[in-house]
């Protein structure tokens, strides 16, 4: 069965169809995000989509950095988006698991910059498959 594809959304007065691909990394690219954490980090960032409206379409945690490929509504600008999920999820997971405080500075766990793409230049099946084989690529450029 084919996984479903981003469809268009629509609101009282607009019809939307717009997708992002979304990287950001921990402070210093640390290798931090690996077991419970990558695993909560992933449920916390569906939860806070949702929250404001977004759909995630694929996700990926890796040690260090972070994919979301999701759906927007078009009244979010993609720097709020990034700001929603970066703020809310450094607060909560610094809280549930404090042993990140003495592997991050100052306990900021996200880099400032990020990554942000529509998605509209290729489809969203080569994005989602890119996301989705994170691993495959990392295991290939580490040589395992």
């Amino acid at each position: 069965m084919k996984p479903e594809s981003p469809r268009i959304k629509r609101t009282r007065h607009a019809k939307h169809f717009i997708t992002y691909h979304i990287v950001w990394i921990p402070k210093y690219r640390r290798d931090i995000l690996t077991g419970k954490v990558a695993e909560r980090l992933k449920e916390m960032l569906k939860e806070y989509s949702e929250e404001i409206g977004c759909e995630v379409i694929a996700l990926e945690v890796m040690p260090d950095h972070v994919h979301v490929f999701l759906q927007a509504k078009p009244n979010l600008s993609p720097a709020q988006i990034v700001n929603h999920l970066k703020g809310k999820t450094a607060r909560k997971l610094l809280q549930e698991f404090p042993e990140l405080r003495s592997k991050t500075t100052h306990g900021r766990l996200w880099s400032r910059s990020y990554f942000v793409a529509s998605v509209g230049y290729i489809t969203d099946e080569i994005v989602k498959h890119y996301v989705e084989t994170q691993w495959e690529r990392e295991l290939k450029r580490k040589g395992q």
